[in-house]
């Protein structure tokens, strides 16, 4: 994301109240009006880590061992654990 200058964008009297509480300082001014993205919503992130999920513990289910998904996903055995208690815990 780029920088802008504040003076550039921004009416003069609402810089010299921002300038008021963070002048000087770099600040991050989030969307407003309830438009976020939940995680991993747009750039589909979210369902692929699911999918992987998923596979990793019907592999665990079928027999492979936490050391062997671990390599194959590139994952630590304690992250390959985890994704497999999600599913209990689900």
């Amino acid at each position: 994301m780029p920088y802008h200058n504040a003076e550039k964008l921004l009416p003069r009297r609402l810089l010299r109240e921002v300038q008021a509480y963070a002048g000087g300082t770099l600040l991050y001014i989030p969307i407003g009006g309830g438009t976020k993205n939940k995680w991993g919503s747009r750039n589909g992130a979210k369902l692929r880590y699911t999918k992987r999920n998923a596979e990793i513990r019907l592999r665990f289910k079928s027999g492979e061992t936490y050391e062997a998904l671990a390599d194959i996903y590139g994952l630590s055995e304690d992250s390959i654990r985890k994704i497999v208690r999600q599913q209990e815990n689900a």
